[in-house]
């Protein structure tokens, strides 16, 4: 094995697609009952495109539930994939072509199929996904847990060069100690247990293991979250350092935005399964766009005392991936949320239960007593214990007006009218849409209504 040669700063990142996901969807049965059947899905990735060039650090941030893991596993194809494919080491003016001509939401014609079989790793049988898998490693969050401790450091590195058969157990060794001087570690290491370092020398010895293979890409899972503060920086410049030695491509998880604006030189944003947000590091830290990349930013705190950035909070909790909300997901927490961002019958279904009864509101008197409220596709149906009369939809009517006009009213504009029928009122809504990621600058996309964008800026 040869050690490749250290790469300079401008042309780190090159132009050729090493992973791209493609319409990537992977959903986790949930299952119950005496007889474990399936009774739900969890969407914890639903329908990302996201392309990493070679050479370069791309981050993906977001809460904790949100995919980023799962998005990272589908990549390495540690698990497989529901749905889409995830294109291998594609040459620009190939990916190009595919993200142009064939969308993740629509059909593809022969010719890009073609190529999407050629270049995707989703297809492969195992013998020659085996052969791929020494060119990109992962490095998980907790060192404690990611290191065999009844193995000496020595056997812990050697292994995935002895398992693929790409050296004698000699020549791993040899390898191995040349690995932990790549680290900062020496080689009298090798003969220690990992019981006998620290959190921070472990780590190091982890990112030896992922390197010993002579990787092109590694996944690198929250690899400082579990360390003290004190060693997170000297763990993020080595692997910076290592990065400009051997060229290696990086895919940053994480959920602290300050190691993303060390590190990373393009961010995508992810919540609840999508990528909501994706652009240049300093291009995202500069202006970020969507109202959930401002919440997450305006959690950094400020190193200067004087001064003080306004914190935006979110309401509520992240919603189930189980069954996310209809529309932009985030609608539910925005603090900017419009009428036809996705509210739903559900999100009304227990205010209607109160607000359209006479025995619960006063407001509600002229109503006969509602027996039920029925969600029914884009309608939330008001069944009441005598059929309903045109005067008292016009009440229904009168009451959904006066919400609307309240500063906490948005959920009540998105109703669009108020039908009686069969005795039955009916609220119909407005029919949800989901953004589509859309460039609304150079190389800046992002998911939200604020920024409408043309269908066909759709891209990486």
């Amino acid at each position: 094995m040869t050690r490749r040669r250290r790469v300079s700063e401008p042309d780190r990142i090159r132009n050729e697609v090493l992973f791209a996901a493609r319409g990537l969807r992977k959903h986790f049965d949930v299952k119950g009952g005496v007889l474990q059947r399936t009774i739900a899905k969890v969407r914890a990735v639903d329908g990302v495109d996201l392309a990493i060039r070679r050479g370069e650090t791309v981050a993906l941030v977001g809460e904790s539930g949100c995919g980023k893991t799962t998005l990272g596993r589908l990549l390495l194809r540690l698990i497989e994939p529901t749905e889409g494919d995830v294109l291998f080491n594609v040459p620009e003016s190939v990916y190009q072509r595919i993200r142009t001509n064939g969308s993740s939401r629509g059909k593809d014609d022969g010719a890009v199929e073609e190529l999407v079989r050629r270049y995707s790793m989703t297809r492969l049988r195992r013998r020659a996904m085996k052969s791929l898998r020494r060119f990109f490693q992962p490095v998980f969050q907790d060192p404690f847990t990611s290191l065999d401790p009844r193995m000496l450091i020595k056997d812990i590195l050697a292994e995935p060069l002895i398992v693929n058969n790409l050296a004698t157990r000699l020549e791993a060794y040899d390898r191995a100690a040349k690995e932990l001087q790549e680290v900062g570690l020496r080689p009298e290491h090798l003969d220690r247990f990992p019981h006998e370092f620290s959190g921070g020398q472990r780590q190091r010895i982890a990112i030896a293991r992922a390197l010993v293979s002579e990787p092109e890409f590694l996944l690198l899972d929250e690899p400082t979250s579990a360390l003290d503060v004190s060693v997170q920086a000297q763990i993020l410049n080595l692997l910076r350092d290592i990065q400009g030695r051997q060229g290696l491509t990086y895919l940053l998880i994480t959920h602290n935005l300050s190691v993303v604006k060390h590190m990373a030189d393009r961010v995508a944003v992810m919540y609840l399964g999508r990528i909501v947000e994706r652009a240049p590091a300093a291009e995202l830290f500069r202006n970020p766009l969507h109202p959930y990349t401002k919440a997450l930013l305006s959690a950094i705190p400020v190193p200067d005392p004087s001064r003080r950035r306004e914190r935006i909070l979110l309401p509520g909790e992240i919603p189930s991936p189980i069954n996310p909300p209809t529309g932009c997901r985030f609608h539910t927490r925005c603090n900017v949320v419009m009428p036809h961002c996705g509210w739903s019958p559900r999100d009304l279904a227990g205010p209607a239960a109160y607000l359209f009864d006479p025995t619960r509101n006063p407001e509600a008197a002229e109503l006969s007593i509602l027996e039920e409220v029925v969600i029914s596709g884009d309608r939330l149906r008001l069944v009441y214990r005598q059929p309903a009369t045109n005067d008292q939809r016009a009440r229904v009517e009168r009451i959904v007006r006066e919400r609307a006009a309240l500063p906490d009213g948005i959920r009540f504009q998105a109703i669009q009218s108020v039908d009686l029928k069969g005795g039955e009122v009916a609220l119909q809504f407005l029919s949800p849409v989901e953004p589509d990621l859309v460039e609304v600058g150079p190389r800046h996309f992002v998911a939200c209504y604020l920024y409408p964008g043309p269908a066909t800026a759709r891209g990486p």
